[in-house]
């Protein structure tokens, strides 16, 4: 495994939002993380980042503890996040906001290239601020900064929210060809069908905890899961 988290337990102040939570990611594995607003999915994505401590439990990169680790090395050890509504520096402009995370772990012109690649939008609006970008656009360079990374794990919150069909085909795709080229995904996503199309596991959490962890494919034909622990049916991806 790529990824463990070893019976995480987290708090806000008193209030324990993370309850025993393990999770085990691979290497090229698409995990997806469903549940009902407030049920920990947000929270277990900045644990793995450093953002929030545990009170007690492990995050694993290997056979590395990087919950002893400040945050600001998580992103040096191969862990990219792109966390919802996207943090981009929004008066700086598309090519500085790659630049930075370029910076992370020192990658150079191949790396930039390549995202440019991946978002062929980008590259011709390299010198327009972030923030004057579309919704799908903001999404697309939120996506392409972490991919400066050249990460070995990538964590997504909510990445298709808001967007038009054509932006979720276009981002959805970038998770499959990572994917392919062996980059294990945690994927935060409230279009189930959007999940599936690109999952292989669902792990389902309430109140802090996974409280069942299915194959993707075999929740096509049994929805009671979805049902039971995010409260709706199957949605177009």
């Amino acid at each position: 495994m790529i990824l463990t988290l070893d019976r995480l337990n987290c708090f806000y102040g008193r209030v324990q939002v993370l309850r025993d939570l393990s999770l085990t990611l691979a290497p090229g594995e698409v995990l997806c993380l469903l549940g009902r607003n407030g049920a920990g999915k947000t929270t277990t994505l900045k644990t793995v980042m450093g953002l929030i401590r545990p009170r007690s439990g492990r995050v694993l990169l290997g056979d590395e503890d990087l919950s002893r680790l400040p945050a600001h090395e998580i992103p040096r050890r191969g862990i990219a996040y792109v966390p919802q509504g996207r943090r981009l520096f929004a008066e700086l402009t598309v090519e500085e906001n790659l630049t930075i995370g370029l910076m992370a772990r020192h990658r150079g012109e191949a790396a930039r290239e390549r995202v440019l690649t991946l978002f062929p939008v980008l590259k011709q609006r390299l010198h327009q601020p972030a923030g004057t970008l579309s919704g799908g656009e903001q999404e697309m360079l939120a996506v392409a900064r972490a991919l400066c990374l050249e990460p070995r794990v990538l964590l997504l919150d909510e990445p298709t929210e808001g967007l038009m069909p054509s932006m979720i085909a276009a981002i959805l795709e970038t998770v499959r060809l990572l994917k392919r080229e062996g980059v294990a995904t945690i994927l935060v996503e409230q279009r189930v069908g959007a999940a599936l199309s690109v999952a292989d596991r669902v792990a389902f959490i309430e109140n802090g905890t996974v409280m069942q962890i299915a194959a993707a494919a075999s929740l096509h034909a049994d929805r009671a899961p979805i049902e039971r622990y995010v409260g709706v049916g199957l949605s177009p991806a």
